[in-house]
């Protein structure tokens, strides 16, 4: 079961100035945002990353190339791979509006209190259910992808947006999307997921700042004695464990 870092893009210009950027093109980075890329690039070098999928916008674009500066422990970082499924919810109408004018849509209440029921307004809008569907689709899929092409040990990286992360990790808490809003997802934060056979485990949300070293895949250990069978992929620990580290 493969180590999925969620990646959430650096602070943007349209989330300074208060604006749903959705799908809008040209919303790059700020200086803060670009500061913030550096670090958790730095953050990420002790860990061998097999595989970068980013969403198509700027922002991710951006971040990912950030990432990808500093080398891992084996070397130069593969390349990305984009897909539009890790894209921002499409907005709609709402695009492009100020946060403050929104928050007084009647829409702006079915999005806090009964998020799968919201459907953005436009014929482009789109429902947060449909961004879940696509999304942990997509996650699933390139899980299994690193699982065949790397190994069962690897770690990869997706780079996305804060709604579609909150509605990743809501699925695999096993919480329904309704209850998606107890999440946060800052700039430039981590989320941690292994999807193993039976259960998915989240094993960070929105970390800022922490030490990710641990997330390298270990050493292989001496096979175990058949009089101690080994604890199954999708057991959980009793008691808690260890922890990563």
């Amino acid at each position: 079961m493969p180590t999925l870092l969620l990646v959430r893009h650096g602070r943007s210009t349209a989330n300074t100035a208060g604006v749903l950027a959705g799908w809008t093109p040209d919303v790059h980075l700020d200086d803060t945002g670009r500061a913030q890329a550096a670090a958790l690039g730095q953050r990420l070098a002790p860990v061998p990353v097999a595989s970068f999928v980013v969403s198509p916008l700027e922002r991710c674009q951006e971040t990912a190339a950030a990432l990808r500066a500093v080398d891992g422990p084996d070397g130069p970082r593969p390349a990305a791979t984009t897909d539009e499924r890790l894209g921002e919810c499409r907005y709609g109408d709402w695009t492009g509006r100020p946060i403050k004018e929104l928050a007084r849509e009647p829409l702006w209440r079915t999005v806090q209190e009964h998020p799968s029921a919201a459907v953005f307004p436009g014929p482009d809008g789109e429902g947060l259910a449909d961004v879940q569907h696509r999304s942990v689709a997509a996650v699933r899929e390139h899980d299994a992808r690193v699982a065949a092409e790397h190994g069962e040990d690897a770690v990869w990286v997706a780079v996305t947006h804060g709604d579609v992360i909150k509605a990743i990790l809501a699925d695999a808490l096993g919480m329904h999307l309704d209850l998606f809003q107890r999440i946060s997802a800052d700039p430039c934060s981590v989320s941690v997921v292994r999807y193993a056979p039976l259960r998915p485990f989240v094993l960070r949300v929105n970390d800022s700042g922490g030490d990710l070293s641990g997330f390298a895949p270990r050493r292989k250990r001496a096979r175990r004695s058949s009089a101690r069978p080994a604890r199954r992929s999708s057991d959980a620990v009793v008691g808690g464990g260890a922890g990563s580290a």
